[in-house]
Parts: C-alpha cells; structure tokens; sequence
C-alpha cells in the first residue's frame, strides 16, 4: 500500500494499518517526513511550523491522547504550557483565555460584566456543538452510499449551530462587537473569518483548548520521529525527497503511482495525504480529474487562508529573555473582517491581526539542546494573490522585486514584535520571512493555503471530501476530510483507515486503549 505525503494524516494512516500487519510505503516529497508537523534549522535555531499548540493530550484517555499514544508505541511526550494558553489582544483591551471552563468564563466576566448570561451561554453552546461533532463527522467512516444518507438526515439530529457560520451564531447571542471579536480571537487556528466560518468548525478548536494546551516534548519534529518506527516495525518505509507525479489509474482503478523520475510503483491500494485540490486536479489523470471549485456540487468550496510567518532567532534563553509559554493574538479592533479585506487589498495597509508564538520556551528540552539561545514565530495573513506573480519561479530564486517585498514585510513584522516585547530587539540574532510561496512549494498546496479547504458551513455539505473516493483503490485523508490541524488531520486518518476497512474497522477501534469504566 502507498501513502502519498507524510502529514499526520498520511502517518497516522499508515501507522494504524501498520499495527494491522500491512507493509506501507509513504513517499514525501520534502526532505523531511511531518508535513506541518515537521521542524526546520537555521543557524543554530530551530522552528516549529505548524504545531503551535495542541489541547487534550495531558487527557490520559482523551482520544486524542489515545491515538497518539497508539501510533507513536507512546513514545511521544507532552508539557503543558502556562495555564494561560492564549492571550487576545483586541485594540487597548487584553483578554486571557486560561485553562478550565470555570476560569475562562470568569475571565470573559471580569472584561464584559454585562454580559454575564450571554458568556455562560456561548459556552454553553460550545460544549454542546463540539460534543455532536462526532455525529456530524459520522458519515466519514462510513461508506459512500451510507454516507450519502446519514448526512441528509443529520440536520435533525443536531443543533442548528452546527450548519450556521460563527457571527451569525454570536450576533444571535450579543450585539456586543467587541466580547464578539474576543470570541472569534483563535480563529486564526482554522484559518476562516468569522462571516464565513462554520460554527461547528469554531466549537470544536475553542472546546479542543478549553482545559489547556500542551506542546511535543522536544519539538514538533518529534511527532514524525516516534511514529516512522511503527511504520518500519512492519517492514514499511518514509520515503523522503520521493515526489509523486501522478496516480496511475487502470480501468477506473487506482493501480499505483508515478514518481517524477518515471518509476512506477504498483499498489493495491494509495492513499493521498496531499490534499483534496492537488490530489483531484492534478495527480490524477485527466480523465479523472475533478476541479473541487468549479463542479455544480463543490462550487462553494475554495482553498484556505495563506499566511505570512516570520522565523526569528535570539541570543539569551527564553527565561533571561522573559519569553512566556502563552500564544498572543492581536488585532488592531474588533473589525476582524475589515481589516482582513483592507489588507487583502493592500500589502501595505496594516496588519489585520498577529500570532506570537514562543517554541523555545514551550519546549522543556530546549536548554539543554540549544543553549543561550531562543526562538520566536510571528504569524500573519497573506493573500495568495500578491504573490502569485512568482508562483513560476523556484525557492530562493525569484528575483530582486520579490526579495525586496519580503524584506519590506520581515522589517514590519520585527518592528511588530518589539514594539509587544521590546527587550528583543537588541538580542536579535537571525530573521527569515516565508510567504504563501513558501507553503506552496515545500507543501505542494496550490495556493499556499495552510488549511487545506476552507472551513465553511457549505465544505461540510460536499460529498465528494470524503475518504473513499470515486477511483475504486483510492483513498482521501489528513484535514480536508475533516477539519483543520494537527488534530484534524490525525483524526482524518482514523476516519480513513477505517472507511477503508469496511466491516473490519473495529479491529483498529480495538487497539486504542479503552476509556476507563465508570
């Protein structure tokens, strides 16, 4: 069997049919296996690039915690980052959100007081969405023709919230704009505005963090680094700098891959962790491509948002440099929209919002691993369509125009950053900026998106972003069968391994380690 990419969609995949005796092949393109778990080196520091923060893991028998611990034989470990996970910074007002449901209502309390029963409501609401997520995902495990039925009738079974898009569901709840955008403040973990985004999409990230956060022991890389051994325990292999040029399709059937060097590799079965737009529009064979953003069924599903992140390195630990483990987000008011349409029209307009993100000091390892030294990532959008002029032109060499933009953005971004920790600026050491073509080449995502598809109420109504898919032999996993993220992604591989199976899929159910009985 052959799994196209190594994100945790493709490496959970293959880790659970790996503990049911089949030998996998993952091929990643990349020179390093993860996807957007994997780490990167500059000069003595190291970044994370997609895995800021993860929730439910300090859970012993949360699923989550549960199927890491199965694909990775436990090996991978967790440290719980400050009981204040993240802070939201709306204008001159600082909301934290610590950990514990109790604690982040009295938190909200203390900032909008007149909003007391509107705060115990939201939450209310939250919990409740999130909980029938595995009702509305249902259908991902099933078959298709199953599929097809449970979600015509799913509308009956759950609450309304789940097919509504978040502002539609705040403004039901409070006309309060600003205790509004401190809601929607971790929007950017799933990449969708508030007009646009599907509420169920919102419950599930806000319920995911809502007893705290943790990050991998040892950095993200590690996330790939203990599952790869599983994978090879059953005599499979992660393939690195292996890109697959297409899927070879016989009779309706797919029958192996083509690697850009020409080899054929036969299989009985592939699966594609790459992607739904680059698996269905450009790996398939003509004949069987479908384009997801112009079919009559999928025309409302577009790709995600891009993003802009700049990559800085400093002299000192994180301690003496007084870095904390909370992400911070910033916006310049509550008009979260507005400021995404002002800067998506103008590159120089300013910054619709800020993620701040400290590996370093969330690393518990990281002392004795990289000394007297620290790292810090800030996040930003970026719209595809300012940098599609160098969508033709390789990494590293796209021209003086293009650096000089990047410079321009790098030097903003800095001047961002020291002016929310100013005792930076003297111990910088090293700055590199990546832009949505830095995603787009290294991930293949055509559009340098980060979250796949969008994460709108109508991309939850497409039947065609589903495991099984239309090539008998072909299989579909990570977040655009799911959701957005690492924990998306991972459960889009369960959801996948055991749409594969069939009537067997309770011998992978079988390996997770029970919940325990009350």
């Amino acid at each position: 069997m052959i799994v196209i990419g190594s994100g945790i969609g493709g490496l959970c995949s293959a880790a659970l049919l790996s503990k049911l005796g089949r030998k996998v092949c993952v091929l990643e393109q990349h020179y390093t296996a993860g996807g957007f778990t994997h780490s990167y080196q500059r000069k003595g520091f190291e970044w994370d690039v997609g895995v800021h923060y993860i929730g439910e893991v300090h859970k012993p028998y949360s699923m989550m915690r549960r199927l890491f611990d199965l694909i990775t034989d436990a090996q991978l470990q967790w440290a719980p980052m400050d009981p204040v996970y993240d802070r939201i910074k709306i204008g001159q007002r600082v909301v934290d959100f610590p950990a514990g449901r109790q604690a982040l209502a009295d938190s909200l309390k203390q900032h909008f007081p007149q909003e007391h029963q509107v705060i115990d409501d939201y939450l209310d609401l939250v919990v409740e969405v999130a909980r029938s997520a595995s009702r509305f995902f249902a259908g991902q495990a099933m078959p298709r023709p199953m599929a097809r039925l449970w979600n015509a009738g799913r509308s009956a079974l759950l609450p309304k919230a789940c097919f509504q898009t978040v502002r539609d569901v705040l403004e039901g709840l409070t006309a309060n704009q600003e205790l509004i955008a401190v809601l929607c403040g971790q929007w950017g973990d799933y990449g969708v505005v508030p007009r646009k985004a599907s509420f169920m999409m919102h419950a599930t990230v806000v319920k995911h963090y809502l007893d705290g956060a943790n990050y991998p022991v040892g950095g993200s890389w590690r996330i790939a680094q203990t599952i790869i051994p599983v994978i090879r325990s059953a005599g499979g292999e992660v393939f690195t700098y292996a890109r697959v040029e297409g899927i070879v399709v016989e009779r309706g059937r797919a029958v192996g891959v083509r690697m850009t060097d020409g080899t054929l590799i036969p299989a009985r079965q592939v699966v594609s962790a790459a992607g739904a737009r680059l698996t269905f529009e450009q790996l398939l064979p003509p004949a069987h491509r479908i384009n997801l953003t112009s079919t009559k069924e999928s025309s409302a599903v577009q790709p995600s948002a891009a993003h802009l992140c700049l990559y800085a390195g400093f002299k000192g630990s994180a301690r003496s440099l007084n870095l904390p483990r909370t992400n911070l987000w910033i916006y310049p008011s509550p008009d979260i929209e507005g400021h995404i349409e002002r800067f998506a029209a103008d590159l120089s307009a300013p910054f619709p919002l800020l993620y701040i993100s400290f590996p370093s000091a969330k690393d518990p390892q990281w002392d004795s691993t990289h000394p007297d030294t620290a790292t810090v990532e800030v996040l930003t959008l970026g719209a595809w369509a300012h940098f599609a002029p160098w969508a033709d032109k390789r990494w590293r060499k796209r021209g003086a125009d293009y650096d000089a933009l990047k410079a321009s953005l790098q030097a903003r971004l800095l001047e961002a950053l020291f002016a929310e920790l100013p005792q930076l600026r003297e111990a910088l050491v090293y700055a590199e900026l990546s832009t949505p073509l830095s995603t787009r080449w290294f991930a293949q995502y055509p559009s340098g998106e980060i979250y796949g598809l969008d994460h709108t109420p109508a991309r939850f109504e497409q039947q065609g972003l589903h495991p099984i898919t239309p090539i008998k032999g072909l299989y579909l996993t990570g977040q655009d069968v799911l959701t957005a993220g690492v924990g998306g992604a991972l459960t889009g591989g369960l959801m996948t391994t055991c749409a594969m199976l069939g009537h067997k899929a309770p011998a992978v159910l079988k390996l997770l380690k029970p919940e325990p009985t009350t």
